[in-house]
C-alpha cells in the first residue's frame, strides 16, 4: 500500500476516516516487520557458543572459542602422580650391530685389546613392507583299491586360485572405517607400501565381510545397553544415496551402537530394540521422543548453558545468567563428592534453584490465554520455554545434583556421533543405505573395542575369520 504526498493530503481533506485506517493498517505492518527483524536478528547472533547450532555452520566469522569449565590452580603439563611414557629397551633386538674400537685419542692401538663392555644404544625402526605369499600345496593322491583321484582339502578361508589373507583384508576395514580414508585413497597407500593396488570392489567386500560377522556382536551391545543403568542417546543427520538419513547412537562408557534409519523418532528409535525394554536413566537433549519412553530421565547440561548464555549476552536477561552460575556450582560441588550429597547438603541449592526460577517469571511473564474460539497456543519466546523446561523437568534437569552416578552433559553421546561428520567431512555423504548401515555396525564394534582397550587390528582380524569379539 503506497501512496504519494498528494494523495494522502487529499484523503486527509475530503475523507479523513479513510486516512485514519490507512494509518492503523500501516501501524500493525510496521509492528509485524518489526518483531520479524527482531527475530531474524536473534537467529543471526546464534552460533555454536550460545546455542545448539554445531560449529560447522558458524562460517568465516567463527566466535573466539571460550570454555565453560573454570580455571584450576593446577600448573600446565603432567600433574604429580602422572605416569609418563617413553620408549623402553627391549631385551632381545632383532638386529645386533656391534662398532669396534680400533684407536684411542692418544693414537695408540687398541684392535687387540679385551671387550670391558658395552654402552648400548637402540633404534627402533619399521621393517621394509611388503607382503608374504603362503602357497597351500594340496596332495592329490590316487586311490589303488578304486582308481579314485583323492585330493588334500583345504583350510576354510582359502577358497581361491589367489586372493588376500584374512589380516591383509582388516588392514582395509580398519583404514576405511576406524581411520576414516576413503577407498581411492586406502587403494593408493597399498599401491604405496605393498605394491598391491586393491580395487575398490575389493576394500567394499573386505568390509562387507566385517558387517556380516559382527552381527552377533551388535546382538549382544543391543541387550547389554537395554540393562544399563545410565544410557547416553544423540541423532544426527547423514546424507545417503541422495536423502537425508539419521544416524541414531545409543552409548555408556564401555558400549556404543550405531543405528541409520529414515526417521528421526520414536519409530526409528523402537526399531532398534534399545530405549523400548530401557528402564535406566536416559541422558538426552530434549528431544521430545526422548520423553515418550518409560524411563528416567537426564538433560544435557551443556545445552542448558549454551542457551542461558544467549538470553543472558544477547537479550540481558538476569536470571538467565543467574541460572548459569548455579548449574555450574552445583556441578562443582558434586564433581568433589564421593558419597550422594544429603538432603541437608542440597536444600539452598535448591531454594536458590526456585528463587531464580521466579525472578525469571517476573521477568517474563505469560500473556494472558487466548480466547477460547481461537484455535492453537500462544506463542512463547526463548526465555519463557527454557523457564517453563526447567520448572516442569527440574527433576531431569538436576538429576546430576540428585545422583552423582548420573553426568552433567550428554558429551558422551555427542562424541561419539561426532565421528559420523568427520566420515561425512572426509568421504561425502553415503553412496547406498546398505553402504551406511554397514558402517554404522563395524564403528560400533570398533568404538566398543577402544574403549574397551582392546587391540583394534587384531579385533578385526578376527572378525574376519568369523569369531568377532563379544563385549564381556
Amino acid at each position: 500500500m503506497m501512496f504519494t504526498r498528494e494523495e494522502l493530503l487529499l484523503i486527509a481533506k475530503k475523507n479523513p476516516e479513510t486516512l485514519i485506517d490507512i494509518i492503523m493498517v500501516l501501524q500493525e505492518q510496521v509492528q509485524s516487520l518489526t518483531k520479524r527483524v527482531a527475530e531474524l536478528e536473534q537467529q543471526i547472533k546464534k552460533n555454536s557458543r550460545n546455542s545448539s547450532k554445531p560449529p560447522s555452520s558458524d562460517g568465516p566469522a567463527k566466535p573466539k572459542t571460550k570454555s565453560l569449565r573454570k580455571k584450576s590452580q593446577k600448573k600446565t603439563g603432567g600433574q604429580k602422580g602422572h605416569k609418563g611414557h617413553t620408549l623402553k629397551k627391549v631385551n632381545d633386538p632383532e638386529n645386533t650391530i656391534v662398532l669396534p674400537v680400533s684407536s684411542c685419542s692418544c693414537c695408540n692401538d687398541l684392535s687387540s685389546e679385551p671387550v670391558t663392555g658395552y654402552d648400548c644404544r637402540q633404534v627402533f625402526e619399521l621393517p621394509k613392507p611388503k607382503l608374504e605369499v603362503t602357497e597351500y600345496q594340496g596332495e592329490i593322491k590316487l586311490c589303488p583299491k578304486c582308481g579314485k583321484l583323492v585330493k588334500a582339502s583345504f583350510p576354510e578361508f582359502v577358497n581361491a586360485p589367489t586372493q588376500y589373507g584374512p589380516r591383509f583384508r582388516s588392514l582395509l576395514v580398519y583404514l576405511q572405517n576406524q581411520q576414516l580414508i576413503p577407498p581411492n585413497r586406502i587403494s593408493q597407500i597399498m599401491s604405496d607400501l605393498y605394491a598391491a593396488p586393491v580395487c575398490e570392489a575389493t576394500i567394499f567386500d573386505a568390509s562387507n565381510r566385517g558387517y556380516e560377522n559382527i552381527a552377533p556382536f551388535e546382538d549382544a551391545v543391543i541387550e547389554k545397553l537395554s540393562n544399563s543403568s545410565v544410557l547416553h542417546v544423540d541423532e544426527s543427520g547423514a546424507r545417503t544415496a541422495g536423502k537425508r538419513q539419521w544416524l541414531h547412537t545409543a552409548s555408556t562408557e564401555s558400549l556404543t551402537f550405531y543405528g541409520i534409519h529414515e526417521k528421526r523418532g520414536t519409530e526409528a528409535m523402537d526399531s532398534f530394540n534399545i530405549l523400548p525394554a530401557f528402564h535406566g536413566r536416559l541422558i538426552h537433549d530434549f528431544w521430545k521422543p526422548y520423553l515418550t519412553y518409560n524411563c528416567y530421565h537426564g538433560l544435557c547440561n551443556a545445552h542448558h548453558l549454551r542457551e542461558l548464555t544467549f538470553l543472558f549476552e544477547e537479550q540481558g536477561q538476569k536470571w538467565a545468567k543467574e541460572m548459569f552460575d548455579l548449574l555450574q556450582s552445583m556441578n562443582d560441588l558434586v564433581s568433589k563428592q564421593i558419597n550422594q550429597l544429603t538432603p541437608e547438603q542440597k536444600e539452598p541449592y535448591l531454594k536458590q534453584y526456585q528463587d531464580i526460577l521466579a525472578g525469571g517469571w517476573k521477568e517474563n511473564p505469560l500473556p494472558p490465554k487466548k480466547n477460547k474460539k481461537k484455535r492453537g497456543r500462544s506463542k512463547k519466546t526463548k526465555s519463557q520455554n527454557l523457564l517453563i523446561r526447567f520448572s516442569d523437568h527440574e527433576s531431569s534437569v538436576l538429576a546430576f545434583f540428585h545422583d552423582i552416578n548420573v553426568p552433567f552433559t550428554n558429551n558422551l553421546a555427542e562424541q561419539d556421533i561426532r565421528m559420523l561428520k568427520i566420515r561425512l567431512k572426509i568421504s561425502g555423504c553415503f553412496r547406498t543405505i546398505q553402504g551406511a548401515k554397514q558402517f554404522a555396525r563395524i564403528r560400533s564394534y570398533l568404538s566398543t573395542l577402544r574403549k574397551q582397550g582392546e587391540n583394534i587390528l587384531e579385533s578385526i582380524v578376527q572378525a574376519i575369520a568369523g569369531n568377532p569379539f563379544i563385549p564381556a
